[in-house]
């Protein structure tokens, strides 16, 4: 019955009774649901944002600490939060004069404005984001790095937020902190352009507008993981939108940054940037081959081969699909790098978990047959068929009957290295697609060398 206890004291008539019966609200809140649903239902949210207008820094720090611990556990404790008025007194701490006093009134608006849009939007309508662009100006460091975070968190639901914050002119003072040799801060910065940039192209090319690059491209090399990867995540936002976007992203250098830095680090900090590479090549035959000329599918492969995480190598082998499924040319840039092996054996791997396996098959199956309909180049498709299962296995035997009519040193070596042979093992349906294959292929031979 602690919390019944502690409410009176937050009426004492001494300060630090006041100041450290808060305190101990918010620890309790903070350590789990249960806890914060009793600060709620003990009626305390009232007493503090009543208190919040006239107590000094001390207290007005311990209480917005209370409602930022009640509110992050769920939308419904937050919803508890935004009933009780406490926004309009939160927006009145963030032009405290005290930077402390600013920053826990902003943690506990990103606290609220995390959990979804009708939340976020709440925090819009109390006018929190114009001052909360002020906060990115200040001096102090771990307000600004709250303030972004803060406004990553607004930003992040829909296009309407992002706009709202855009409105308010952040994306020139978000801009500007990229630089900043502080790596937290970085962070948050780097996050809160991500969101804003993701909803849509007008969004996307605001914040490339505010020139961001080239100087995003530091933060790839950055020795703090996490910048790399908001930083990465920002460079694929903007490249998902549009071909121009990605072209711009090119020209500036930024696809050969993002393969050095796939190349450098390991786990899911790769993910953005193979994301990345995968929605560039997708546009268009000619990124595809920027690409491939700056050494991306090396990079994917690697990735493909070091990962052990299932949605890791989904992903690289999305990726490589975008890249190969333009042309012959394509294809083959992708299977001479000895990536059809490994897609195949991923594919057939089934001791990964079953949930993630369906996916990573599903994604690995599509790449396969992307890449298998357009390579022309036998010797990489040569070693699937030993191995392949007869759903690839159809792929394969037709794009050798593609080839082998029109290529007389093909049709040789097909017959030295065994593949002839391999073929007739094959038990194919009659009349099936996979039959008709086969018979193409047995009609280029005479008949006693088929025999």
């Amino acid at each position: 019955g602690v919390i019944s206890l502690l409410r009176p004291l937050l009426l004492d008539s001494v300060p630090t009774v006041q100041h450290t019966a808060a305190l101990a609200l918010g620890r309790l809140a903070s350590y789990n649901d249960d806890l914060a649903e009793a600060v709620v239902k003990g009626d305390i949210l009232p007493q503090l944002v009543y208190s919040l207008s006239e107590q000094n820094r001390f207290y007005k720090k311990a209480a917005a600490f209370v409602l930022r611990a009640v509110g992050k556990h769920s939308p419904q404790l937050a919803q508890a939060i935004v009933q009780c008025g406490a926004l309009e007194m939160l927006v009145i701490c963030l032009e405290d004069f005290d930077p402390g006093v600013k920053e826990a009134a902003s943690w506990a608006l990103g606290y609220i404005a995390r959990h979804n849009s009708e939340l976020s939007q709440a925090v819009v309508d109390s006018g929190a984001v114009p001052l909360l662009v002020l906060c990115i100006q200040e001096p102090e460091i771990a307000l600004k790095r709250i303030a972004a975070s803060t406004l990553s968190d607004i930003s992040k639901h829909s296009p309407e937020l992002a706009q709202t914050v855009v409105d308010a002119g952040a994306i020139a003072h978000l801009a500007q902190m990229i630089l900043n040799p502080d790596a937290k801060l970085k962070r948050q910065v780097l996050s809160a352009l991500s969101q804003i940039a993701k909803h849509s192209v007008d969004l996307a090319e605001l914040v490339v507008e505010a020139e961001i690059f080239p100087v995003v491209l530091t933060c790839l090399k950055d020795s703090d993981e996490y910048v790399k990867k908001n930083g990465a995540t920002l460079i694929r936002e903007i490249a998902k939108h549009t071909p121009e976007l990605s072209q711009f992203i090119v020209n500036t250098g930024g696809v050969a940054a993002v393969i050095d830095c796939i190349g450098s680090c390991r786990g899911t900090v790769r993910l953005p940037g193979i994301m990345m590479l995968g929605y560039v090549a997708g546009h268009s035959e000619r990124l595809s081959m920027e690409v491939i000329v700056s050494k991306g599918i090396p990079a994917l492969c690697a990735c493909l081969i070091e990962e052990h995480e299932d949605h890791i190598k989904a992903a690289a082998a999305w990726a490589l699909e975008q890249i190969g499924r333009h042309t012959p040319e394509h294809a083959r840039a992708v299977a001479v790098a000895n990536v059809l092996p490994t897609l195949l054996a991923m594919y057939m791997d089934t001791h990964s978990s079953e949930d993630l396996q369906m996916k990573a098959s599903i994604f690995t199956k599509k790449a396969l047959k992307s890449i298998l309909k357009k390579c022309m180049y036998l010797p990489a498709l040569e070693p699937l068929l030993h191995d392949a299962p007869p759903n690839i296995m159809k792929h394969i035997i037709g794009q050798f009957s593609k080839v082998l009519p029109h290529d007389s040193k093909a049709r040789r070596l097909f017959v030295t290295t065994g593949g002839l042979k391999k073929v007739q093992e094959i038990k194919a349906e009659p009349g099936s697609l996979l039959q008709e294959y086969i018979n193409i292929i047995n009609n280029c031979y005479p008949e006693e060398i088929v025999r």
